[in-house]
């Protein structure tokens, strides 16, 4: 039987609750906050189980709201670029991809005092073109293995059944701006801390799941392989460690 114990704290804030054998990482990560109606509960609802996620937030929102995008860090959560309007980037020239892009590199920044290093363009819409603009700011662009399918009206109760097909490495894609989503998140993480899973970070170098210190060296029982014929990057550049910025 996994024992969940409890990490070191952030920010006074309990850190990522662990099983005493960890098979795994896996990336929870939330698009199109900052949200002033759900937020603050989402950050509230991942604290209170002992997780950490990725928050890919619309740049003109995190300008307007950037109490939100400091409370997000404040919670131990890492913030990513989802482009300034939420825009099908793909559809547009590179000047105004690097547009989109560099506003919310510049949003974030101003709000938390660093810039992201990780991209999930919208709606999943890449090309090569976007990439190599992206690597111009220092960018990984980060899709997902698991689709939540909360955008798309599912039920507390199938985001939860979503989540179970998480695998370590494994990312799955939610957003901040659903109640079903909040409440979600303790079964969720019920579930990972049952199969040996444990939420961390997005690395940088490689848009996979590792641990939240940003070590990449597998854990005692398993490592942090994307699931067969997944993977949640485009990037594949290889790396022994991976740290937090």
């Amino acid at each position: 039987m996994l024992v969940p114990v409890l990490a070191v704290a952030v920010n006074g804030t309990p850190a990522q609750a662990a099983p005493d054998r960890v098979a795994g990482y896996v990336g929870l990560t939330f698009d199109d906050g900052p949200d002033p109606d759900t937020t603050g509960a989402l950050l509230s609802a991942l604290q209170s189980a002992g997780a950490r996620a990725t928050f890919f937030n619309i740049g003109r929102r995190a300008q307007a709201n950037p109490s939100l995008v400091r409370a997000q860090q404040a919670a131990g959560m890492w913030t990513g670029n989802h482009s300034w309007t939420h825009a099908h980037l793909t559809q547009l020239s590179p000047a105004q991809m690097s547009s989109e892009l560099s506003q919310t590199q510049q949003a974030v920044q101003q709000a938390i005092g660093t810039a992201p290093r990780l991209l999930r363009p919208p709606y999943g819409e890449t090309n090569a073109t976007l990439r190599e603009v992206a690597s111009q700011f220092g960018l990984t662009e980060v899709l997902w293995s698991v689709d939540s399918q909360d955008w798309n009206g599912a039920s507390t109760a199938q985001i939860v059944q979503a989540a179970s097909n998480l695998q370590a490495g494994g990312v799955i894609l939610m957003h901040d701006g659903y109640r079903t989503t909040i409440d979600a998140i303790p079964q969720i993480v019920a579930d990972l801390t049952s199969r040996g899973l444990c939420p961390g970070m997005i690395c940088a170098a490689t848009g996979r799941a590792v641990a939240p210190d940003g070590t990449t060296t597998p854990p005692p029982g398993g490592g942090t392989s994307p699931p067969p014929g997944g993977g949640t990057s485009t990037f594949s550049a290889p790396a022994t460690t991976c740290r937090t910025a």
